[in-house]
């Protein structure tokens, strides 16, 4: 799936996304409303990790995303 697709969806998409991101807030989420590099900028922020890893994780995250 690709990001076009999640933003498009992220309604649904927010539940996957807590699944994997735990410490997101809904309130993390709502910010994010699907943007992708809001995203990484809130999982780097919450885990205390890279921009990369962050990075990565999103990607991993986009290409198993079923919403």
């Amino acid at each position: 799936m690709n990001w076009d697709q999640i933003q498009g969806k992220w309604k649904q998409a927010k539940g996957q996304v807590q699944q994997k991101w735990g410490d997101l807030t809904d309130s993390d989420l709502d910010k994010v409303d699907g943007k992708r590099e809001e995203l990484v900028g809130k999982v780097q922020e919450r885990y205390g990790i890279a921009k990369d890893e962050a990075e990565k994780q999103v990607k991993e995250f986009e290409s198993s995303c079923n919403c």
